[in-house]
């Protein structure tokens, strides 16, 4: 993979398509929650952020500023959510 932006667009997914992996770390459906993105302030549904997913994990970015809002990573033994890129992260309770 050389890096161009052909290649990130090859891989790019909406954020709805991270619900699976989501759903090792969260018992709800965590892409109807909503994230604040902390470089632009953009506040969407985690659903609406775009996904690119690899056999590691998933990267879901700002459709506004395409800046990293979470990082999820699985190890063999774990999986790590990285959410500094976001403000907060609001998961309606029933």
């Amino acid at each position: 993979m050389n890096g161009g932006s052909s290649d990130l667009e090859s891989t790019r997914l909406d954020g709805n398509a991270a619900a699976g992996i989501l759903s090792e770390i969260f018992s709800c459906d965590v892409t109807a929650a909503r994230a604040t993105c902390v470089h632009c302030g953009a506040s969407d549904k985690v659903g609406a952020l775009l996904l690119y997913a690899h056999e590691m994990g998933a990267v879901l970015r700002c459709p506004g500023c395409e800046s990293v809002v979470l990082r999820i990573a699985r190890t063999p033994t774990d999986v790590w959510l990285d959410a500094t890129g976001a403000k907060c992260v609001v998961i309606a309770v029933s």
